[in-house]
């Protein structure tokens, strides 16, 4: 079998996993950054970045599985703990600064290999030692060094420039902190065909273990269950060792829970009928990740309420995707999938009134408190959402929550998940607030207190034109029903049953 450096210059999983040219992704993102660099004016000397290091469990000799940090990842695609990179923006060269082990490591973790093994592995032009970093990046002359500094605008947490490194100060290095945050992180909010390849490979995995799930869910079972046949597919059949995130397998009330399956909730309640049911997983493959929501009854069939609010997000979910292109502001899709939701709960009797007086009220977010969707790429909740020059956050109910404001450009990816929820902490107050309380008919709302929620979740590519989703899996109503009684995903041509 196959291993994880399938040939030089490549990662996969084995048979029947993708193949990632490493040359080609990684290759790739280094010129991007290099030329948006030059573009800006700040390109003058060499980039320098600290790959990540292996973390202990607490105050024990056990070690937390180590995953590298993203920014280096896109750069060079290293597996490693401890390595060290540098691209010189005047040639695009790069160079990777290895640790250098004791032959200890060997008997631990394996085969101690030397530069020239991870030169062929990584697709660089040079790999040296970290210990002959300083005495390297000296005789290259540089102007400066060109570090990473700024803020994660989804977290508030500061990148901060790597720490000191032996024989800097003897070198005099100018460090510059300006250039280098700005170009790639907006490099990576633009994704190359190379990257949109793995991102279509995770949401396929995904996509099919959604189904999966969907085909197995039924009253009596344990969400856990149905997490642990999403990790074991993506696993078993595409290579998918890690998830984007901790999955929500959600059923039940559970599902007005947004982060519903951390520590303290476990995903362990049991499927009771007239439950529905929300699953929001997604693997994660070189690093790339998807994002995928789907909700059904745990029944296999919807209840009348059930589909009404399925619908409502639902119409939302396929009109925002149908509206995306480029120069679309996505606070605009925001407003449009309140604008679908609030619709659709109005003819299902939960409201009454004016839609756009409800959306003058501000009743969106008592439904939706969450943002529409996020980037996405080798973080879940990927880089670039706000920035210089990009508008800001909008101090709005459901609005603030947007991870995103800016006009949607082609190469950018990011998830569609409109939501409907019962959360007993907005509706309450809603209802003692004459503003929205005259639109909340409160006697059909009391039916869905312990509801729950739906929340549907496509990851989609902005293309020159329109929008592609990179996700498959049942979305209308008789689709769902279809599969959950025993039909095939995806349907056979001209098989699909009438919504």
């Amino acid at each position: 079998m196959a291993a994880a450096n399938d040939g030089p210059c490549y990662y996969s999983m084995g048979a029947d996993t993708l193949r990632v040219c490493r040359r080609e992704l990684h290759g790739g993102a280094r010129a991007e950054v290099v030329r948006r660099m030059r573009d800006a004016g700040g390109a003058r000397g060499i980039v320098l970045l600290k790959g990540g290091d292996v973390l202990p469990v607490y105050a024990t000799d056990g070690e937390i599985l180590f995953r590298q940090d993203a920014y280096f990842h896109y750069l060079f695609g290293v597996m490693e703990e401890g390595f060290w990179g540098a691209v010189d923006t005047r040639d695009g060269k790069a160079t990777l600064f290895m640790p250098r082990l004791p032959e200890s490591y060997g008997v631990w973790m394996g085969e101690l290999h030397g530069p020239d093994y991870y030169k062929a592995k990584y697709a660089v032009d040079a790999v040296a030692y970290v210990d002959e970093m300083a005495a390297t990046l000296k005789a290259a002359s540089p102007p400066c060094l060109h570090v990473l500094s700024g803020t994660n605008t989804d977290s508030g947490t500061a990148v901060a420039p790597p720490p000191a490194f032996e024989g800097q100060e003897e070198a005099g290095f100018e460090f510059e902190a300006g250039a280098l945050f700005p170009a790639i992180t907006e490099a990576r909010v633009h994704k190359s065909k190379a990257e949109v390849e793995v991102l279509r490979y995770a949401n396929k995995l995904a996509s099919r273990a959604h189904v999966a799930m969907m085909e197995i869910a039924r009253p009596g079972k344990y969400e856990y269950q149905l997490e642990s046949l999403f990790r074991h597919l993506t696993y078993s059949q595409g290579g998918c060792r890690n998830q984007g995130y901790t999955c929500i397998a959600a059923s039940g009330p559970n599902a007005a829970v947004l982060h519903y399956g951390h520590a303290a909730a476990p995903n362990d309640r049991q499927l009771a009928g007239g439950d529905i049911v929300l699953l929001d997983m997604g693997c994660e493959y070189h690093r790339y990740t998807s994002d995928i929501t789907t909700s059904f009854p745990a029944d296999g069939k919807f209840t009348p309420d059930q589909r009404v609010v399925y619908d409502a997000v639902l119409d939302a979910h396929q009109s925002v995707i149908g509206a995306m292109k480029p120069g679309v502001a996505w606070s605009d899709m925001q407003t449009l999938a309140y604008r679908k939701i609030l619709s659709g709960l109005k003819a299902g009797g939960i409201l009454r009134g004016e839609v756009e007086e409800m959306l003058e009220a501000e009743l969106g977010g008592v439904f939706m408190p969450h943002g529409l969707g996020h980037f996405l790429g080798l973080d879940t909740h990927d880089v670039g959402g706000y920035g210089e020059g990009f508008p800001e956050r909008i101090q709005r109910p459901g609005y603030r929550s947007l991870r995103t404001a800016r006009a949607l450009e082609p190469g950018m990816v990011i998830t569609v998940e409109p939501g409907c929820y019962f959360i007993k902490l907005l509706i309450q107050p809603a209802l003692q607030d004459p503003a929205r309380a005259k639109f909340l008919n409160a006697e059909a709302l009391a039916r869905f207190m312990d509801f729950g929620g739906v929340r549907l979740e496509d990851n989609v590519l902005v293309t020159e034109r329109g929008a592609e989703s990179l996700t498959d899996v049942p979305r209308t109503a008789a689709d769902v029903e279809a599969v959950m009684a025993g039909a095939p995903w995806p349907p056979a041509r001209g098989k699909r049953p009438a919504a």
